[in-house]
Order: structure tokens, then C-alpha cells, then sequence
């Protein structure tokens, strides 16, 4: 798979300080980022839903891929720099292999949603009404429901 860091390599560093946010929810400035060093934390209605620390992963894809505002804040733990890409849909656009390489990234997380939402449709049975996570189940996969 293509390597971001590689790819990316001609494009300008942007360092943060720790607490200082890279992305803020509800903008939609269409750059991308490519963590070079450091830690950040994406926090979605105050929660924290992950953690970033691995160089060469790609930040803001959801926003740029969907044409949306940031549905998360992202801040740095740790002194970070990033890669910057003003033109995120402009890049991968002109860039198959950096295209692949989120496609491939968006499938990877699919995948783990969907085997983490199976999982918990079976713990929470079968037999009852429809619950709340068996409506997400149905909306993600497509799938109809019985109760």
C-alpha cells in the first residue's frame, strides 16, 4: 500500500503545540493532514473516540471524502507536525495511489464497525423489540430487522 509519508513528502509541516487543535467540529476547509510525529486525540460531542500516533495517518478524509463539516475535534496530546494539503479533494483527485490507500483505510474501519455492531447484536439477543442497536445495524449494512 502507498506510504502518506512518502507521498506527501513535498508538502509544508505544520507543527502544534500540545492543546492545540488541528481540526475543530463544524468546519469544512477541505485540507488534509499526514501525522509526521506526535500524538492527537479525536474527541466527537466531547468523547474521546480515538487516538492518533501513527506516522503517515491520514486526518480530515471524512470531511473532504463526504463534501461535510469536521464531525470531530482533533487536538494535539504530544508536539505534533502534520503534513499539510490545502486541496485535500484536489490531491486525491491527481493522486490514484493516495485514493487507493483511503479507500482502503474507509473499508478497514467499515469492517471493524460492522463485526463490532454484530457483535454486540448478538450479546444483546434475539426475540425482543427492535432496540436501538439493531436500528444502527439496519442502517449501516442496508439489512431489514425482525423482530
Amino acid at each position: 500500500m502507498a506510504n502518506l509519508l512518502a507521498l506527501t513528502n513535498a508538502y509544508p509541516i505544520l507543527s502544534l503545540k500540545p492543546g492545540e487543535r488541528l481540526i475543530e467540529t463544524g468546519e469544512a476547509l477541505g485540507e488534509l493532514y499526514v501525522l509526521v510525529s506526535g500524538q492527537l486525540v479525536v474527541e466527537r460531542d466531547g468523547v474521546e473516540i480515538a487516538r492518533i500516533n501513527e506516522p503517515g495517518t491520514l486526518i480530515g478524509e471524512m470531511s473532504v471524502l463526504l463534501g461535510a463539516d469536521h464531525s470531530a475535534t482533533v487536538t494535539a496530546l504530544t508536539p505534533v507536525e502534520v503534513r499539510h494539503i490545502d486541496d485535500g479533494l484536489r490531491w486525491l483527485e491527481t493522486n490514484p495511489l493516495a485514493a487507493i490507500h483511503v479507500a482502503a483505510l474507509a473499508c478497514q474501519r467499515l469492517d471493524a464497525t460492522s463485526a463490532l455492531l454484530v457483535q454486540l447484536k448478538k450479546d444483546a439477543g434475539a426475540g425482543r423489540e427492535e432496540t436501538f442497536l439493531e436500528r444502527l445495524f439496519s442502517t449501516i449494512t442496508g439489512a431489514e430487522t425482525r423482530p
